[in-house]
């Protein structure tokens, strides 16, 4: 993947994660820049980039807007239909996968920016403030160390999806034990240092049993006598798929 392309994939996570509403102004280049450590040269790239996806609006002496969604995907906060089972369920058969992959093809740079994602996430724990964003940058850049755009933006979907779910937004506000982050940011360690030794059957392994555990907290928390629960539909990945 090359720089503007990670650069535009942290923009449209930006926009998509709701930092950004359609409408708004992005930063001016030059903070961009200075923010990544790159390039305004990269960062125009980037931009274009989005402009040709239209996630952006790059308008000439006046800045660059976010625009809202094509009218034939759902508005920002439209339930996605899917259960929170059935989107574990996926994660766990690609997000495994592109753990392995990423074992194998994760740069120095990689890997010190998922070591960030997940001081960040420490960080966040230690002062008590509970906030997914630093979870979801550990998984969107070890999609990025797979150095494929298609899996990156895969990633960033299932994300979308879940933060677009009434269902999973309803679970989640219970889950207010500090142990729950605690084990999210051991497997994140788990998951990284599978990929800091090129191991990819460990690294996939780590994933899995990292959704494995995001399931069995889900389970815990969820009303199985709820019409819309999912949890007896969309049981874990096969283990045999993980040897």
């Amino acid at each position: 993947m090359r720089l503007y392309q990670e650069i535009g994939g942290h923009l449209r996570r930006d926009i998509h994660g709701g930092k950004y509403a359609p409408g708004d102004r992005l930063p001016p280049e030059r903070d961009i820049a200075e923010s990544f450590s790159v390039s305004r040269s990269v960062v125009r790239e980037a931009l274009i980039m989005l402009e040709l996806e239209k996630v952006v609006d790059v308008r000439k002496g006046s800045g660059v807007y976010v625009l809202p969604p094509p009218e034939n995907s759902q508005p920002e906060g439209a339930d996605s239909g899917y259960g929170p089972f059935e989107l574990l369920q996926a994660r766990q058969l690609l997000e495994s996968e592109v753990a392995a992959f990423a074992a194998m093809q994760a740069t120095k740079t990689d890997i010190l920016q998922m070591r960030d994602a997940i001081d960040a996430q420490r960080d966040c724990i230690e002062r008590g403030v509970s906030d997914d964003a630093e979870d979801q940058r550990f998984h969107g850049l070890l999609a990025q160390a797979s150095q494929n755009s298609v899996l990156v933006k895969l990633v960033d979907d299932l994300w979308v999806i879940r933060q677009r779910s009434p269902m999973w937004q309803g679970i989640h506000q219970h889950v207010g034990d500090k142990n729950h982050s605690q084990i999210w940011l051991q497997d994140h360690q788990t998951i990284l240092q599978a990929v800091l030794r090129r191991d990819p059957k460990a690294a996939k392994q780590a994933m899995w049993q990292h959704l494995e555990n995001v399931k069995d907290m889900l389970l815990q928390v969820s009303d199985a006598d709820d019409p819309s629960f999912d949890g007896f539909l969309f049981s874990s990945v096969p283990s045999e798929l993980n040897d």
